[in-house]
């Protein structure tokens, strides 16, 4: 759930507690600290889901454990060309390509 979901019906949840409480008890005291309860339980639910999403996801670590466990790297390495396609590079008018990070600046 994304926050600004999660913001919109945190309101819309805390307004109607609020007048709930307070047409039910007819104290404002009542509807005031039941809300501020409320209130501070959903924020803790979302913080809770949160954390369950972020565990439940693996993150990176086990991504890389995984790449290390069957050999596969998990940064690619730049190889430094052959010698002939130095030449070939040498030979022609357009400078040569070294890609950075996916980027590159010559072109």
């Amino acid at each position: 759930m994304s926050f600004r979901i999660f913001y919109r019906a945190f309101w819309v949840i805390l307004c109607s507690n609020a007048l709930a409480v307070y047409f039910a008890s007819h104290s404002i005291r009542t509807a005031i600290v039941t809300t501020l309860a409320c209130s501070l339980l959903l924020q803790i639910v979302y913080f809770a889901s949160v954390l369950f999403l972020i565990w439940r996801s693996g993150g990176p670590s086990k991504t890389g454990q995984r790449a290390e466990h069957f050999g596969v790297a998990t940064q690619s390495e730049y190889q430094l060309p052959d010698n002939d396609e130095v030449v070939r590079n040498k030979s022609s008018d357009a400078a040569p390509v070294f890609p950075m990070g996916g980027i590159s600046l010559l072109h």
